[in-house]
């Protein structure tokens, strides 16, 4: 057994139950915020490489599987994240055996996860596709081949996402960065030898990606044995843990259906947007991407703070973790005084970046004011869900969920019916999903249900 004395505040762990919370957060969410960006850079280069060496009609084929992507990949990232919980919550507590067996049995949480989510997502490809109105031909045939083919990796990207969630449980986030950018350079150089070397097509595009994602997740689990003590496991180690296992679910899938159900409200609302034409489709678009830019900071604070909270929350620092929500709150509110009025009066050149329609650019300007105005309320959603999944309020995800797909349901479909309002309800709809969400999030904190519950770790 290891001394956890001798693995606590190295280069590979990071007690943020002593010290500056400010210091760990905003360290620990620096390479998170770096790695949403390099991730973005990457997608952008994966796109063009499609569209510019293939075809136009490639490019519709992979971005049709966007959404559906998003969903069979979400119970890994899910499972991932509730690990990543338990971890952090046991390494606050100082309990360095939990830990092991924690390791140990995610291996066959996520290992069982992936071989069911592939079985479904290369079966029902086609099925699916066909049901969300996929041309039929040469744009249907490639996306069948493209989510068949990447669906095949889920297992690597379930090891890679399971390493990667117990280092940042222990505090290490710069780590999963540089296995990042490892799996982005490599999936970049396998796209352009596949695609353009070898003339393989989407099929090439696909292959791509699951061979970096098998390379990154060897090589990142390689690391993990050799430099954090945590993961050399005995043979008693590799023994199934039930009750880790199933708390790992209980955690888990919950993060998981959360994030399917905000991608199904995503497309509903998608579906609103397409019936008022093109115009309307490209300035969504143009909103779309920019408030995922936007987002990245909101999303690295959220990250770092469920880390933050997780260990806090195992060793029993309760004013820790309210300080730690307090503490979010104000970086959110700074980031957003000073991100609001760059967005919205800079609204025309962002848009004139994008297309060089007339329409289109006038369309944005008025979508982007009135988004950009509620990232107030979007900037309130990310630190209460982050404080309240580092401490394990699983009821609170499928809450949260649930919440954004009533709402941006009913919204827009309700307000975009009104005639004065008309497309402008699709952005409507968006701010007033943030505030409602935003209200429910902070409300769930508030209640105290996370301390009620006397943030006891269940022993077995």
């Amino acid at each position: 057994m290891s001394d956890i004395k001798a693995v606590r505040n190295t280069r590979n762990t990071t007690d943020m139950t002593v010290g500056s919370p400010a210091k760990h957060i905003l360290w620990f969410s620096l390479p998170l915020f770096v790695g949403n960006l390099f991730q973005q850079f990457y997608n952008m280069v994966d796109s063009v490489i499609v569209g510019k060496f293939i075809n136009a009609d490639a490019l519709a084929a992979t971005g049709s599987c966007g959404s559906l992507s998003f969903l069979f990949f979400s119970l890994s990232a899910g499972l991932a994240i509730g690990i990543g919980i338990i971890v952090a919550q046991y390494f606050g507590a100082g309990d360095d055996d939990k830990i092991r067996e924690t390791i140990s049995s995610s291996f066959y949480v996520l290992t069982f996860s992936a071989l069911i989510v592939t079985a479904l997502g290369f079966f029902l490809a086609r099925p699916i596709l066909v049901l969300l109105n996929t041309p039929e031909g040469p744009i249907l045939e490639d996306a069948v081949i493209y989510l068949r083919t990447t669906v095949c990796g889920i297992f690597f990207i379930a090891l890679y996402n399971g390493v990667s969630s117990v280092l940042r449980a222990l505090g290490d986030s710069k780590t999963p960065l540089i296995f990042l950018i490892i799996s982005s350079f490599l999936n970049v150089g396998m796209d352009l030898l596949l695609v353009i070397r070898f003339e393989m097509g989407v099929f090439g595009v696909a292959l791509a990606t699951v061979i970096a994602q098998a390379i990154s997740a060897f090589i990142s689990l390689a690391y993990a044995f050799i430099k954090v003590p945590y993961f050399r496991l005995t043979k008693a180690d590799l023994k199934p843990n039930t009750h880790i296992i199933m708390h790992s679910f209980r955690l888990g899938i919950p993060l998981a259906l959360q994030s399917s159900m905000i991608a199904i409200s995503l497309i509903v609302l998608q579906g609103v947007v397409n019936s008022f034409g093109n115009t309307a489709m490209s300035a969504f678009t143009i909103t779309s991407k920019v408030d995922i830019v936007v987002s990245m900071f909101y999303n690295a604070i959220s990250s770092a703070l469920t880390t933050y909270c997780g260990q806090n929350f195992g060793a029993k620092n309760y004013d820790r973790v309210k300080g730690g929500y307090k503490l979010g709150m104000v970086l959110i509110t700074v980031y957003n005084l000073a991100i609001i009025p760059i967005v919205f009066f800079l609204s025309r050149q962002i848009a004139g970046f994008f297309v060089n329609e007339p329409e289109v650019i006038e369309l944005s300007i008025k979508a982007i004011h009135i988004t950009s105005i509620m990232y107030l309320a979007l900037g309130l959603i990310y630190v209460p869900r982050g404080t309240l999944n580092g401490v394990g309020d699983a009821n609170f995800s499928l809450i949260n969920g649930l919440t954004e797909v009533v709402c941006r349901v009913v919204f827009s479909y309700a307000l975009t019916r009104i005639a004065f309002i008309s497309e402008m309800g699709i952005w409507y709809a968006t701010g007033l999903t943030w505030l409602v969400t935003a209200l429910i999030c902070n409300l769930r904190y508030f209640s105290g249900i996370w301390y009620k519950k006397q943030a006891k770790l269940k022993e077995v």
